[in-house]
């Protein structure tokens, strides 16, 4: 995606949620974060936590993230609506750590997870994560070469599944 382009997405996506957060009465600034652009593929846009009362923050995290979530999923389709897949930003929602403090939540389960499969030598279920966090979770264990993951089930009991990866696959 051209700079210009990647700059005008930001830009708009930024517009976009502070809009969202005054129509919804929790007036908020948005800061912008582009430097997992080249990494993660994922522009961040972090709400301003110091305009916000505690219920308020609560409000917008919802359960375990699922407010969060659904912003983001709005963000992401709304923003990218009508683009070509080199026009299309993806978008990251940020309020108060809680998307850095999950990610080392979700290291720490995958880990424990192929640590699991390889002592046990049996599959590894792992339950309530979102679509987004499955997705995180199928790429950290990547990095291994001597396990895979699959996703089982449907939605709301959709479940990644951690598993030694047969002698075919290695």
């Amino acid at each position: 995606m051209a700079e210009e382009t990647i700059t005008e997405q930001v830009h708009q996506g930024q517009q976009w949620l502070e809009r969202l957060l005054d129509l919804a009465g929790m007036p908020a600034p948005v800061q912008v974060d582009t430097s997992r652009l080249e990494t993660e593929g994922s522009c961040w846009l972090i709400i301003g936590r110091e305009e916000l009362s505690d219920t308020q923050v609560e409000n917008l995290l919802g359960n375990r993230g699922h407010a969060l979530d659904a912003i983001q999923y709005l963000a992401n389709t709304t923003l990218n609506m009508g683009g070509t897949p080199d026009t299309q930003c993806a978008y990251t929602i940020e309020l108060d750590g809680y998307r850095a403090r999950r990610q080392v939540e979700l290291e720490a389960i995958a880990q424990a997870a192929v640590d699991e499969v390889r002592s046990s030598g049996e599959e590894h279920e792992i339950r309530d994560l979102s679509s987004a966090e499955r997705r995180q979770v199928h790429t950290m264990v990547k990095a291994y070469d001597d396990v895979t993951t699959e996703s089982r089930g449907r939605e709301p009991d959709r479940r990644l599944v951690v598993k030694l990866k047969s002698s075919e696959e290695q």
